[in-house]
C-alpha cells in the first residue's frame, strides 16, 4: 500500500469545512470523517487541523461551542455557518476547475512542441 498524501497547501480549510456540512463535529471526529472519506490517503496531523479550525472560526467560516462527547468527554464541536457554506461553494468550484485543468493537461497525449 501506498504511502498517505501530505495535505496540500490550501486544502485543509475547505475540506473541514465540507465534513461540517452535515452535522456539527470535534476535531476527532473531523480527522475520522476525512480519513474515512479519504480512504486512508491522506496525512493529516493533528497540529494542522487545530490550526484550520483556529483559522476558520477567526474568519467566521466556522463557530465552536462546547459539548460532552458520546465518551462523557468535554470537547469543541464545530458547525459550519452560512458565510462558510458560501465561501466552500465558490472554493469548491474554484478546486475542481483547478484538479479537471490539471487532469487534462497531465494525461493529453504527449506530442512535440
Amino acid at each position: 500500500m501506498a504511502a498517505p498524501l501530505p495535505v496540500l497547501r490550501g486544502t485543509l480549510d475547505i475540506l473541514v469545512l465540507r465534513a461540517l456540512l452535515g452535522v456539527p463535529m470535534h476535531g476527532y471526529e473531523i480527522t475520522s470523517w476525512l480519513d474515512r472519506r479519504g480512504g486512508g490517503n491522506l496525512a493529516l496531523l493533528d497540529s494542522a487541523l487545530y490550526q484550520a479550525l483556529y483559522r476558520l472560526e477567526r474568519q467566521r467560516l466556522i463557530a465552536a461551542e462546547w459539548g460532552v462527547t458520546e465518551n462523557n468527554r468535554k470537547a469543541r464541536y464545530y458547525r459550519i455557518t452560512s458565510r462558510g457554506r458560501t465561501y466552500l461553494r465558490a472554493e469548491t468550484e474554484s478546486w475542481l476547475r483547478y484538479a479537471n485543468t490539471v487532469s487534462a493537461i497531465l494525461t493529453e497525449p504527449a506530442t512535440a512542441g
